[in-house]
């Protein structure tokens, strides 16, 4: 399945007086209701590519942005120009800059931190949330020995293998041509430092420099009402079992028709990304958000 939506960008400020372009999907009627699908790591917007003609079809607006560091977005080179808190300032630019309102949020792996942080963030904006193997740590539990193996592969790896990590987090074999295509975005090795970077941005312990904006918008969540679905898959020993826990924290996900997608690991979208899509075009109909 091919990639060949038409690019979009914007400036965002890149706190150092300086900008950086940000590139964005944006497809389906500007009428439509809205989409936002947020990729993590070390992918970028082509991981929705199986999942946006589907909700396009369905007269869905759907942006989906690359994160600064992946995709066709700017890529500074200092590990140290990546932190948590730009990330999140620099998607809020997006949501302000395009004016985006009642949105439906897809979150999965560091599109849900990022995400989730906005929904908090900016309440008012959101009208739902389809919550995929991700979560919003706090660094108040252990992220478990498979996180830390990650952790320490992410810096101690000579060559950061992008397209492999997808190929390694899915259940199906990705195509040498797919693999490429999560390569294609850094030509040289020193424009993987946003990549590198985010393993060690996640919160670990109380200490974290995120910790107290992760709480403060845990404090948003558990007061938060409106629709929440969760849609974690069979097969990723990373998030695994954080659907429960939104389940019990979030008031927004009582009575929704929380689903475990089959055959699919970590990066769900790549594997079973059409019955995704369905997922989240039933979740929006059974809300009345269509």
């Amino acid at each position: 399945m091919s990639y060949n939506f038409l690019p979009n960008y914007l400036m965002v400020d890149d706190t150092e007086g300086g900008q950086l372009r940000v590139h964005f999907i944006d497809e389906g009627p500007k009428d439509g209701a809205l989409i936002l699908l947020m990729h993590g790591e070390p992918s970028w917007s082509y991981l929705y590519r199986k999942m946006i003609p589907v909700l396009v079809s369905a007269g869905f607006r759907v942006i989906a942005p690359d994160l600064i560091g992946f995709g066709r977005s700017d890529k500074p080179t200092q590990c140290s120009d990546y932190t948590y808190k730009r990330h999140v300032d620099w998607m809020h630019a997006l949501l302000n800059q395009l004016q985006l309102s009642n949105i439906t949020l897809f979150c999965q792996d560091w599109g849900g931190l990022i995400g989730l942080r906005l929904v908090a963030e900016q309440s008012e904006r959101f009208s739902g949330v389809v919550a995929a193997n991700t979560m919003l740590p706090t660094g108040e539990h252990s992220p478990g020995e498979a996180f830390s193996q990650w952790q320490k592969f992410s810096q101690e790896v000579p060559e950061f293998p992008a397209g492999n990590i997808i190929n390694s987090g899915t259940t199906s074999v990705l195509s040498a041509e797919i693999i490429a295509a999560y390569d294609a975005p850094y030509p040289e090795e020193k424009y993987k430092a946003g990549a590198r970077q985010f393993p060690l941005l996640v919160p670990t312990s109380i200490d974290d420099p995120a910790t107290k904006s992760n709480l403060a918008a845990w404090e948003i969540l558990r007061q938060w009402h409106k629709p929440f679905l969760t849609a974690f898959s069979d097969s990723d020993p990373i998030t695994a079992g954080g659907d429960k826990i939104m389940q019990k924290l979030i008031p927004g996900t009582k009575g929704q028709a929380h689903t475990t997608i089959v055959n699919a690991g970590h990066f769900l979208q790549e594997d079973q990304g059409e019955q995704l899509a369905q997922v989240v075009i039933k979740f929006i109909k059974d809300n009345g958000n269509n």
